[in-house]
């Protein structure tokens, strides 16, 4: 079973350079993108847009999947400690019996306590587990804090996000000015307007 976990760990972290990989590449595309539309060739920056939102589909695709194998890994990681917790307490009930048999009341306390802290720590671990495995895959995450965390970056880099999935796939992050410069942008316009009035 440690074999299993090993690999699935391993092929986690192949997936995430994958997924690296592609927001390089995305990256570069964006940027074959801008060069395009600089030199007026719409036709390749549409081809190079679609390749950018292909590559990042693929690159959100080795994302998702290397979560799922990252949640995986934690079942069977926990798993094999649950294992080696219950292989423990059974060393505890077989010294139970011989004690009991004794009736002798300083043993018995001492066994009794052992017993009561292995349940303690099984109970202990398998919160602690079942916290893990709540919070170990994407799709359990509250959309209300996927939402939260998306508006803090994009105010963060004065950037404008939209909340849609399909709007975000093919419409561009654009740059929220700030109110300096809309104000001072504003005043230009009016001088130059202002300006040609009076020739």
């Amino acid at each position: 079973m440690e074999n299993q976990l090993f690999q699935m760990k391993f092929t986690s972290k192949q997936l995430s350079r994958m997924q690296t990989k592609c927001e390089k590449q995305e990256r570069d595309e964006k940027l074959k993108v801008k060069k395009a539309i600089e030199k007026g060739d719409a036709e390749t920056a549409r081809i190079y847009a679609q390749n950018a939102i292909r590559i990042k589909n693929n690159g959100n695709n080795y994302l998702r999947l290397a979560s799922r194998l990252d949640a995986v890994a934690s079942r069977v990681e926990s798993a094999i400690k649950m294992k080696a917790v219950t292989k423990q307490m059974g060393g505890v009930v077989k010294g139970m019996d011989k004690v009991l048999a004794s009736m002798d009341v300083n043993k018995i306390s001492s066994v009794m306590d052992k017993f009561e802290a292995s349940f303690d720590e099984l109970d202990t671990r398998s919160q602690y587990i079942e916290g893990a495995m709540n919070s170990s895959t994407a799709s359990t995450m509250p959309e209300d804090a996927v939402d939260k965390l998306l508006s803090q970056v994009s105010d963060e880099h004065g950037l404008q996000f939209k909340a849609s999935a399909a709007d975000a796939s093919t419409t561009p992050v654009q740059m929220a000015l700030p109110t300096a410069a809309l104000e001072e942008s504003q005043e230009d316009a009016l001088e130059k307007r202002l300006q040609a009035l009076r020739q």
